[in-house]
């Protein structure tokens, strides 16, 4: 329920898409029912840029240092949830080291959230794999067809997603 006394604002969350040798990188999260695995990302915290939200919210869920690439979608997250609004912006990064990544790996976030459920194992999945994984076909059509639109507004998050 919405406090009365504070004046609701919609929350800036960043997602991180790297992309290796075909591959992309997946954290085990309860996402939806029906996916529960997610792009490393998070909340923006107050005075800090996006760039440093990315990177510090892929660092804290895979332990890999990335930077910002390229920016891919900016949406809207609305639910029937009044206390509910985000405004979801999604980028492409890179790794700063140049290494390969093993098929899977855990690391223990230094600053678990409390508002949401910690990252249970850390995935590089084949870009053709993605549906098995939750991700909508739509989804994965703009992954494959290289993001076309990318760098834009697309709206309704469900919408553009079909989530």
């Amino acid at each position: 329920m919405t406090d009365p006394d504070i004046t609701p604002r919609p929350m800036i969350r960043a997602a991180s898409m790297l992309l290796d040798n075909g591959k992309t990188c997946l954290v085990k999260q309860e996402v939806t029912e029906k996916r529960h695995w997610a792009f490393p990302g998070g909340k923006l915290e107050l005075r800090e840029k996006l760039s440093e939200c990315v990177s510090r919210e892929f660092k804290e869920e895979t332990g890999l240092d990335v930077r910002v690439r390229e920016l891919l979608y900016v949406t809207n997250r609305i639910t029937s949830n009044p206390d509910t609004h985000v405004v979801h912006i999604s980028f492409l990064v890179e790794k700063c080291e140049k290494r390969d990544l093993p098929e899977e790996w855990t690391h223990v976030d230094p600053f678990p959230s409390t508002s949401s459920v910690s990252i249970r194992e850390i995935r590089m999945v084949k870009i053709d794999d993605l549906e098995q994984y939750g991700f909508s076909t739509v989804f994965c059509g703009l992954v494959k067809d290289g993001f076309p639109g990318r760098g834009s507004y697309k709206g309704d998050f469900f919408v553009f997603y079909d989530e």
